[in-house]
């Protein structure tokens, strides 16, 4: 089993409504893909309870059966739609952190 653990850190020129939209759509996209992309066996995204020592605004906390399930999630087309029009567009950085359990 492989743990995927992403942290994002929004655009600062959204407004916080539009914030709170974007962390909705990123949570819905990504938990959505357990049960499309094989190999995803757990995805949470936390969105809420963030404290103001945090310096990012999205984690997403995701379980896959092995490094090769990680390499096609990476390339899913599913992953990739989600990446390209929830993610992407809305954050200035990522930092990704990747380890066998």
């Amino acid at each position: 089993m492989v743990k995927h653990i992403i942290l994002w850190k929004l655009n600062p020129d959204l407004a916080d409504s539009e914030k709170l939209s974007v962390k909705a759509e990123i949570k819905k996209g990504l938990e959505g893909l357990v049960g499309i992309v094989p190999g995803l066996v757990d995805a949470k995204v936390n969105i809420d309870g963030r404290l103001d020592s945090s310096n990012v605004d999205v984690m997403l906390d995701s379980t896959l059966e092995s490094e090769e399930a990680l390499k096609a999630y990476a390339t899913h087309p599913a992953h990739v739609e989600v990446a390209n029009t929830k993610v992407r567009p809305f954050t200035v950085q990522r930092s990704c952190l990747d380890f066998e359990i």
